[in-house]
C-alpha cells in the first residue's frame, strides 16, 4: 500500500487525511503547530455558505478597492507597497473577470456537494461542533447591493442553490433582533455555521484512530521528489530530520506557494488576511440578543454566528498585506462597532480578537489535483470558502489520487465536479 504525507493540518489537510485514510491508504499528517486547526481554521466566520459562493472577480471589486484605498476600516483594505507576488496575483485576478458568471456557478455546486460528507463524516464521528441548521440572511442597505444580489442568486440557482427574496418585515420576522433600517435580503434556508476548530479538531482525533499519524510541532523545512518519492525533511527546534514517503498531497495554505516551488509547480496563493471577534455572552441579556440566523452584511462584508449559547463570533475584511498576522485595532473596531450597532442588546465587554491568513488564488477556485511530478497533489488555496468547501475537496483529490494509484478501479465522479476546481 502506498504511504502518503499531507503537509498541512488546517481543515483541508485534515478532512484530505480523512478522506485518505477512509479509502485505506497508510497516511502520515505533518502540523507546524501544537494542534490542528490553529491558523486560518481557528476562528473564521463560521459559515458553511453555499450562498457565499460569488467569486470576488468583477470589476465592482476592483472600483470598490480604489474607492477604499486611504480608508483604513475600509472592508478591503490594500497595502500599496509594491511586490511581485501581489503585482502577478492582481494581474491573474483580473485575468479572471471573463469566468465571474461560471466560476460562481461551479463553486456552488462544490459547496453543496461538501454539505453531504461534512455532516456525515460528523455524525459518524460523533463531532460536536455548535452546528447550527437555521439558514444564512444576507441584509442589504440601498437597492443597488439588492439587485447586484438578485443576479447572484440566478447564478447560484444555475449552481442547484434555492435562496428567497425578503422584505425588512420578513427580515425582522426571520431574526428578531436584528436591528437597523434595511432595504431587503435574501435568505437562504439550507445554510448552516458551525465552529470550524472544533470539527478540525474532531476529525483529527477522528482520523489518528482510523490510523493516520500525526506528526505535530514540526516545521517542513525543505520539500523534494524524484517522481518516486518524496523526501521531507522537518525541523524541531534545532533538530532536523529527514523522512520518505511515495506521494505528498500539499494543503498548507499560505505556505503551498513556497512547497510548489520546491516541488517544481507554481501555485498562485496569496495570504489575504480576514478578522474576527468572537463576543462572550456572558449574561441572559447578551444570549437573548444576540441573532439565532447567520448573517452577511452586503456594505460591511461582515458575517456572523452564533457558536452554542454563550458565542458569538463577528468576522470579515479582506487585507492584502503579505504574510501579516498582526491584529490591528483599527481592524477590529468597526466589528465591535457593528455588533454594537445592529444587536444593541448584547455586552461587548468581553471580545477576543483574531485575524487569520486565507489562502486565496487569483480565480477563486481551490487548486486540486496533480502536480508536474507523478506523485505530488494539492488540495489548496480555497480562500474565504475552505471551511464551506473542505468535504467536497478532500474527496476530489482522494477520488484523483485513487485513480492514480488504481487505475482499473471503477471510479464515480462527484456529480459534475470534474471541471470545478483547478485540476493541473
Amino acid at each position: 500500500m502506498k504511504s502518503f504525507v499531507i503537509i498541512g493540518g488546517g481543515i483541508t489537510g485534515v478532512t484530505t487525511a480523512y478522506a485518505l485514510v477512509k479509502r485505506g491508504y497508510h497516511v502520515t499528517l505533518i502540523e507546524r503547530n501544537r494542534y490542528s486547526g490553529m491558523e486560518t481554521s481557528f476562528a473564521n466566520g463560521g459559515q458553511l455558505s453555499v450562498s457565499n459562493s460569488e467569486v470576488w472577480n468583477y470589476w465592482g471589486t476592483i472600483y470598490k478597492g480604489i474607492k477604499w484605498i486611504f480608508k483604513k476600516d475600509a472592508p478591503l483594505l490594500v497595502n500599496m507597497t509594491p511586490s511581485w507576488h501581489k503585482a502577478s496575483w492582481f494581474a491573474e485576478f483580473i485575468a479572471a473577470i471573463p469566468n465571474y458568471k461560471t466560476n460562481t456557478i461551479e463553486t456552488a455546486k462544490m459547496a453543496i456537494e461538501a454539505r453531504q460528507y461534512l455532516f456525515s463524516w460528523a455524525q459518524n464521528e460523533s463531532i460536536d461542533f455548535d452546528l447550527k441548521r437555521e439558514g444564512i440572511l444576507h441584509i442589504y442597505r440601498d437597492k443597488s447591493g439588492f439587485d447586484h444580489a438578485g443576479k447572484v442568486s440566478t447564478l447560484l440557482a444555475a449552481g442547484g442553490l434555492p435562496r428567497q427574496a425578503v422584505t425588512p418585515a420578513e427580515m425582522k420576522q426571520i431574526e428578531p433582533t436584528l436591528s437597523g433600517n434595511y432595504y431587503g435580503g435574501y435568505y437562504t434556508e439550507s445554510d448552516s455555521t458551525g465552529d470550524i476548530h472544533k470539527f478540525t479538531h474532531g476529525l483529527s482525533l477522528a482520523s489518528e484512530r482510523l490510523g493516520v499519524k500525526m506528526i505535530y510541532d514540526h516545521e517542513v523545512q525543505a520539500i523534494a521528489s524524484d517522481g518516486d518519492r518524496v523526501k521531507v525533511t522537518l525541523k524541531k527546534g534545532d533538530h532536523l530530520e529527514s523522512m520518505e514517503f511515495d506521494k505528498v498531497v500539499v494543503c498548507a495554505g499560505i505556505g503551498s506557494r513556497n512547497l510548489a516551488a520546491q516541488l517544481g509547480d507554481r501555485v498562485n496563493v496569496y495570504p489575504v488576511k480576514g478578522y474576527s471577534i468572537t463576543v462572550n455572552l456572558a449574561d441572559e441579556a447578551s444570549q437573548a440578543g444576540a441573532p439565532q440566523v447567520s448573517l452577511l452584511d452586503d456594505e460591511t462584508k461582515l458575517v456572523t454566528s452564533r457558536l452554542g449559547i454563550d458565542r458569538f463570533r463577528v468576522a470579515g475584511t479582506a487585507e492584502f498585506n503579505g504574510e501579516n498576522r498582526d491584529i490591528r485595532a483599527d481592524r477590529i473596531k468597526p466589528l465591535v462597532d457593528w455588533v454594537k450597532e445592529c444587536f444593541p442588546e448584547v455586552s461587548t465587554r468581553s471580545v477576543v480578537p483574531w485575524a487569520g491568513l486565507r489562502p486565496m488564488m487569483p480565480n477563486m477556485l481551490p487548486r486540486v489535483g496533480k502536480g508536474a511530478k507523478s506523485n505530488v497533489f494539492y488540495n489548496t488555496g480555497h480562500g474565504h470558502l475552505g471551511w464551506t468547501l473542505s468535504a467536497c475537496t478532500a474527496e476530489m483529490i482522494a477520488n484523483i489520487i485513487e485513480l492514480e494509484v488504481a487505475p482499473a478501479k471503477l471510479f464515480v465522479p462527484l456529480g459534475n465536479l470534474k471541471v470545478a476546481a483547478q485540476i493541473a
